[in-house]
């Protein structure tokens, strides 16, 4: 089997009105497009040439759901502030509000599957911004140092201690999202539209996001967590992995992005949506640390995005008029990022361009080639 896939945009409102317009060559139709999806989720099924969608092909075929969701993502505003739970922590809470007989699709639902959503996301741009993972307290005290002498700053500095840094970062971050720092929120805010900052001032890029969150989301507490988050600057090609319980919440670019098929979202700020706080603190680490940037391993003349888990694993082809081969057995999904890629598979030939993918599947042998960078998703190898 080797088909093609396509998808509509999904138009959430952090989603850039030009970033997959322009990877796909196509002219903007002026709303925003934030992610297109790549898979089976029932969520947005990708549909194949014949017009089902992937969903209703593997389940004709007797196929099981694919264990991964590729998309292309793009920001343009930040994301909600967001921790996924651990494959235990799912299923328990999956079962109990089931129990409970909270709806599906009820704004309050936390668990929508009993599935674990560890994610990784490659940079597409030159550019992309992402908060993920708790800053060491020492370096978010140096940041904090330079927005002034409010109260509310004062009150941030004095509570991270250097002494059990994860209670410290936990007890603020509750205390923020339950309400019970407006005050420091307020502060926050005022330091940061009132500070000026060099370029080549340390922390001026951590700055000018959180300055833009708190434009985008005034008043809201979750520019406290924020604050306390690791920004990560990915260029071309670089990745960032966000394991079960760690915060993240990308902020803008355009990404490749591959994770466990699953829709179970806890958010720790910076949106309007519901926040259960207990049971978001009940699942995140709060332990402080640098941003968990993957780095690929090279193997053979490809880069292998391998998180560890065994949901997916992710490679990258770059091609300069050679090809790649492997093996198709599982169910692959290859995305092209750039150039002009030919996909053979049996007695299949389809070309790709950027922005556009297709799936393969029982091939003994696949091959890529042309001149571009190809992205292949595929089950992982970790037990």
């Amino acid at each position: 089997m080797l088909e093609t896939l396509s998808n509509d945009p999904r138009d959430y409102a952090w989603g850039s009105p030009t970033l997959i317009p322009a990877l796909q060559g196509r002219t903007p139709s002026g709303a925003p497009e934030a992610e297109v999806w790549f898979g089976d989720h029932p969520g947005s099924p990708a549909r194949l040439g014949d017009g089902r969608t992937l969903a209703e092909a593997r389940g004709d075929a007797g196929a099981p759901p694919l264990p991964y969701l590729l998309k292309i993502l793009a920001a343009s505003s930040s994301l909600s502030i967001q921790a996924h739970p651990d494959l235990t922590q799912a299923r328990e809470g999956y079962a109990r509000e089931e129990a409970a007989g909270i709806p599906i699709d009820a704004p309050d639902r936390l668990y929508r599957d009993a599935n674990h959503k560890p994610e990784i996301i490659v940079a597409l741009s030159d550019r992309f911004r992402a908060l993920v993972g708790l800053r060491p307290v020492a370096r978010t005290r140096e940041l904090l140092a330079g927005l002034g002498d409010r109260e509310g700053v004062r009150l941030l500095q004095d509570a991270l201690t250097d002494e059990d840094a994860a209670g410290a970062l936990r007890r603020i971050i509750e205390d923020a999202l339950s309400g019970r720092s407006a005050d420091v929120v307020a502060d926050l805010a005022a330091a940061l539209r009132e500070v000026r900052v060099d370029p080549a001032t340390p922390y001026a890029e951590e700055i000018d996001v959180l300055r833009a969150v708190s434009e985008d989301f005034p008043g809201d507490p979750g520019l406290v967590v924020a604050l306390l988050m690791n920004l990560v600057v990915l260029r071309r090609g670089d990745a960032v992995f966000a394991p079960a319980g760690v915060l993240h919440a990308y902020q803008d670019g355009l990404g490749v992005e591959l994770m466990a098929a699953s829709d179970n979202v806890l958010r720790g700020g910076l949106t309007p949506k519901h926040i259960d706080v207990p049971e978001l603190m009940r699942i995140i680490d709060t332990r402080p640390g640098d941003a968990p940037v993957l780095v690929p391993e090279r193997r053979g003349d490809a880069d292998v995005f391998d998180a560890g888990v065994p949901d997916f694993t992710l490679v990258r082809h770059v091609l300069d008029g050679d090809d790649a081969a492997f093996d198709a057995a599982v169910p692959t999904i290859v995305l092209a990022a750039a150039g002009e890629l030919t996909v053979v598979g049996g007695d299949v030939r389809l070309t790709l361009t950027p922005g556009r993918a297709a799936v393969v599947d029982g091939e003994p042998e696949v091959r890529i080639s042309g001149r571009g960078t190809a992205y292949v998703a595929r089950p992982g190898t970790a037990e």
